[in-house]
């Protein structure tokens, strides 16, 4: 009996993408399940902000106009999409969705899956009276001092409410915060039916998951393998995982798109946010990097990497928390300098705007200062700043809690223009303009204390 196989394609990589990979992925060729991956930390926090301002907002909206194109063609081929466009608010998403359903004739034919139950700002004070710190996992300070300004607060779902969602009927899936790699390994579950301490698999599906979860970022996109010969970057394809229910699978893409599939660039996705390599911490399993075994296929003519060998453990009893908070206030603005003597000129203007805001008594929590073209990426691994440069693009950028101290640097960056060192080539960006911090804050939480909602509603 032949294996079963599926292949699940990832179309975005977070909210900003390439609009047209959706539908390369859809229209190029074969696949069973597309996914879309909008969320990271502060874009829930913007979310956040959205819906405040209008209830029905709080969702990623790019995710409806992609569905309009989508969706005729995956109901046509039975392909299931997977997102986590919902934000901080799935519901409207999911109703947004719905009205383009019925205005393409398709609403007999679409039933949407909806995963909530992430999002615990409104419980906040409730769990921390019970006793739970919100412990911040870089800097362990407790939240309950900084509660007053948290702006969002979402727990990490893992694949299992995705998996269930498919399993009640479920064409499309929309989920708030879910772990990136969920999106990928939930199908895997439906479809190969693997138990819930299947460990072994649930990490190859972690694994194939993390390694798509980027969009292009495995198929030749911001990769250091060779990229000077990577094909017809601009219509780059978007990745592909053929998976088989023995826990192996392949990376590719579409025959005929750009980019590249190769064993090089699969590592460089696999280090993206990875921290420890054995422990790869998810709410379905952890999974150990130092087991996985890749191989190029250099028999059938395409680009593909195959995964195998992967093993994993159970989950730990917590889940991870997103937090964003505010956390006052910046401003950057930048001034463009030509030859001659063009760095000297920036050193010049930034040592007087310095003074000028000192003089003026204005105090802030950082100023940085970069001068690009002039080693501002590398710093001291650059060695000597390059005195002769043909131009040096000054940025400087101010943090502060007043907010009135960070409006006044960014009336004081313009007169440079006229009134500091010559040949200034613009005011790159206009006056700066203060803008609110939002910082993040990860924790855990107890895994009993929070609880997935799945529901299926009917387009």
């Amino acid at each position: 009996m032949d294996m079963k196989t599926i292949r699940i394609a990832n179309g975005q990589g977070f909210w900003g993408d390439w609009l047209e990979a959706p539908s390369q992925l859809v229209e190029r060729g074969p696949i069973d399940y597309l996914t879309l991956d909008y969320l990271a930390e502060v874009t829930m926090s913007i979310m956040q902000k959205q819906k405040a301002r209008d209830p029905r907002a709080g969702y990623a909206r790019d995710f409806i106009d992609v569905m309009a194109r989508v969706l005729p063609r995956c109901v046509e081929r039975n392909i299931k999409v997977v997102a986590n466009a919902g934000g901080v608010n799935p519901e409207s998403c999911a109703a947004a969705l719905a009205e383009v359903a019925r205005r393409l004739g398709l609403s007999s034919k679409v039933n949407i899956g909806i995963v909530t139950g992430d999002d615990i700002l409104g419980k906040l004070p409730e769990f921390i009276a019970q006793g739970i710190s919100f412990e911040n996992l870089e800097t362990g300070a407790p939240l309950q001092e900084t509660l007053d300004k948290v702006e969002s607060a979402n727990v990490y779902f893992g694949a299992a409410p995705i998996a269930e969602a498919l399993g009640m009927g479920a064409t499309v899936v929309v989920t708030g915060r879910s772990t990136d790699t969920g999106l990928a390994l939930g199908p895997m579950i439906h479809e190969f039916g693997w138990r819930p301490d299947d460990w072994d698999r649930l990490a190859t599906g972690i694994i194939a998951g993390h390694i798509i979860e980027c969009g292009a970022q495995c198929t030749g996109g911001n990769c250091q393998d060779d990229w000077q010969s990577i094909p017809n970057f601009w219509d780059i394809g978007y990745p592909i995982v053929e998976a088989s229910e023995d826990g192996t699978f392949w990376v590719t893409k579409h025959p005929g798109t750009g980019g590249r599939v190769s064993v090089a660039g699969v590592k460089e996705q696999l280090m993206y946010e990875m921290g420890d390599p054995r422990s790869y911490l998810t709410p379905d399993c952890i999974a150990d990097f130092t087991t996985i075994n890749l191989k190029q296929d250099d028999q059938s003519g395409q680009e593909r990497v195959r995964a195998s060998g992967i093993k994993g453990r159970p989950p730990t009893d917590y889940y991870k928390v997103s937090i964003s908070y505010r956390a006052g206030y910046k401003a950057s603005g930048a001034l463009i300098y030509s030859w001659p003597d063009a760095y000297d000129k920036a050193r010049e203007a930034d040592a007087m705007l310095r003074r000028r805001l000192d003089a003026l008594g204005l105090k802030f929590d950082a100023i940085r200062t970069e001068f690009v073209g002039a080693g501002a990426l590398h710093g001291d691994l650059a060695g000597p700043p390059l005195e002769e440069v043909p131009e040096v693009l000054l940025r400087i950028a101010v943090r502060s809690e007043d907010r009135s101290a960070v409006e006044r640097f960014g009336k004081e960056l313009a007169p440079l223009a006229l009134a500091g060192p010559p040949t200034v080539c613009g005011l790159h960006g206009g006056r700066p303009k203060a803008e609110e911090i939002v910082a993040y804050w990860p924790a855990l939480m107890p895994r009993g204390l929070v609880q997935p909602s799945i529901h299926l509603v009917p387009a």
